[in-house]
């Protein structure tokens, strides 16, 4: 696996990395575009900052490029979307700041409030001067919160402990956890007009892009002071501008911007105003912060190497972590059953349902669904297919995907069934994980109980006596052993199906001998990658 890092990341980090006997690792900062590009394309994996531009032309140039890592928790500096479409996985490390991060908002908010940096020039420069630095107490003010995520929170119960009261606002989350925070969960326009201090923790999206302007401004109380140590243009500058300038808000702290380094002229005195305080994007600018998510992110790449699911994936479906250990084994499963079925296929995918039935139907299976339309695909088209790009592939494709949940099951505690429909065909399995191995329990309308091995033959013909005589015969005679057989039918003399776990393949020719002496309707040697 070859690294790039091309920002200044934590040797911690990089060290876990380097420990690996897998990893071939460069340290090249300070790159130009044109540097990069010519060299990128040698790459498996790069580990940025906030520095390097991922964009459609460097993601073009990187020809092997599968992991994107983002030492930080934005990801701006991503063309997430296009990294999609090119199957690119991209991790970020979304805890391993926090605590700087809402810290550092804290720092910015009283600040202001005690005139710090003020006071602070002033006695550097000689004055013993107090008076001019009255400032303003926590105690006893209305705070809001917008964006009540890792660092919101931590915010939020930060200026409960300075005796504020609390609103907060974020449509994502549960009422719970703004209850068990201790704050009122309000909307953003009870926001703008009640609170005395308003603080933005969302991410930078097209919804909370100048999600504060003009209007959310001019509805705000007289004096409100406002915090942005989130994201540049949550909050219109322009309009921020305006607003310290006529008196409406008292001041205001910022430590990020919309473009960084800023170098406009609404920038620059925006930066320099008076009712300012400013920094130049510290968030996550402390010594355990930046070790913190360069750990993260190397954790992330390991478990990449290893086939392990990844935890802060932004464009791969993800279990809640709690229940990773509970789901791995399905995510097994579904492979198998799908590295299975499709050698089945023969016609166009029209449609592919995946069926949940039991337990497993309480939780989120999308993750699961992913990674079994993942393997069905990886057999169909020439491009690597994984869970990034596996939807964008099935629609590109025409392909219906479907997800179906029922917890009725009289026969297993958990199933998952992936059933395929095209032109004048349809194909079923389903399975189950017995004591943590896949098992293979229904094919078609036979039911099944199997273990899926590497190698593996297919058969339906009519029952009649003599024939798993005759097939034995045939494989033994070419030095190819069965380990294990497991025979399905309906009815007595009526259609068979018989499935045969192998030691070795199968030849076309020996394929053709047993269809021959068996008079057998479907033959099919099978052989799965997943059960290796």
């Amino acid at each position: 696996m070859k690294i790039i890092v091309t920002d200044e990341v934590a040797h911690e980090g990089l060290a876990i990395l380097q420990r690996d006997p897998r990893v071939q690792m460069d340290i090249k900062l300070g790159l130009k575009k044109e540097e990069l590009y010519s060299i990128i394309g040698d790459y498996d994996v790069i580990i940025t900052r906030s520095g390097t531009t991922v964009d459609k032309p460097l993601l073009d140039h990187a020809t092997n490029l599968k992991l994107v890592a983002r030492a930080g928790v934005g990801v701006d500096n991503v063309d997430v979307d296009y990294a999609s479409a090119k199957g690119v996985i991209v991790v970020n490390a979304p805890f391993g700041n926090t605590n700087s991060a809402a810290e550092h908002a804290m720092a910015l908010l009283l600040s202001f409030c005690r005139n710090v940096t003020k006071a602070n020039g002033s006695l550097k420069g000689g004055a013993w001067k107090r008076a001019p630095f009255t400032g303003y107490e926590l105690k006893g003010r209305t705070a809001g919160v917008i964006g009540l995520g890792k660092v919101g929170g931590r915010v939020a119960t930060r200026l409960k402990a300075f005796e504020c009261e609390v609103l907060a606002c974020d449509p994502y989350i549960a009422e719970k956890r703004a209850h068990d925070l201790g704050v009122k969960l309000v909307t953003l326009d009870e926001i703008i007009k009640n609170c005395d201090i308003i603080t933005v923790h969302t991410p930078l999206t097209s919804e909370t892009h100048n999600m504060i302007g003009k209007k959310e401004l001019a509805a705000m109380k007289d004096g409100v002071i406002i915090i942005n140590a989130a994201r540049g243009g949550i909050i219109n500058e322009e309009a921020m501008l305006e607003a310290l300038d006529s008196g409406r808000v008292a001041g205001a702290a910022f430590d990020v911007w919309s473009q960084e380094p800023p170098d406009s002229e609404t920038l620059k005195k925006l930066i320099g105003h008076e009712k300012m305080v400013v920094t130049p994007h510290l968030g996550a600018n402390t010594f355990e912060a930046q070790v913190n998510v360069a750990v993260d992110v190397a954790k992330e790449i390991l478990r990449y190497m290893d086939e392990q699911p990844i935890e802060n994936a932004i464009n791969i479906p993800k279990f809640d972590a709690s229940l990773m250990g509970q789901m791995r084994p399905y995510l097994n499963l579904v492979n198998v059953l799908a590295d299975f079925i499709i050698q089945l296929v023969d016609t166009n995918l029209n449609k592919i349902t995946f069926t949940y039935t039991g337990g497993l139907a309480q939780y989120d299976c999308t993750p699961i669904t992913v990674c079994g339309l993942a393997s069905l695909l990886n057999r169909r088209v020439e491009q690597e297919v994984n869970m990034v790009n596996a939807q964008l592939m099935a629609d590109s494709m025409g392909t219906v995907v479907e997800e179906v949940k029922t917890k009725n099951s009289e026969d297993f505690s958990n199933l998952i069934t992936i059933t395929i429909e095209g032109p004048g065909e349809k194909r079923l399995i389903s399975g189950t994980v017995f004591e943590g191995v896949p098992r293979i329990v229904k094919l078609r309308d036979y039911q099944m109980d199997f273990r899926p091995e590497e190698h593996m033959l297919l058969m339906a013909y009519g029952d009649r006596p003599g024939i798993i005589g005759k097939i034995g015969t045939i494989l033994g005679k070419h030095e190819i052993n069965i380990a294990a057989m497991n025979l399905g039918r309906r009815e007595k003399k009526g259609e068979a199906m018989v499935i045969l776990s192998l030691d070795s393949a199968v030849p076309a020719d020996v394929v053709e001998e047993v269809r021959k002496a068996t008079e057998a309707t479907f033959v099919k040697p099978l052989y799965l990658i997943t059960a290796k």
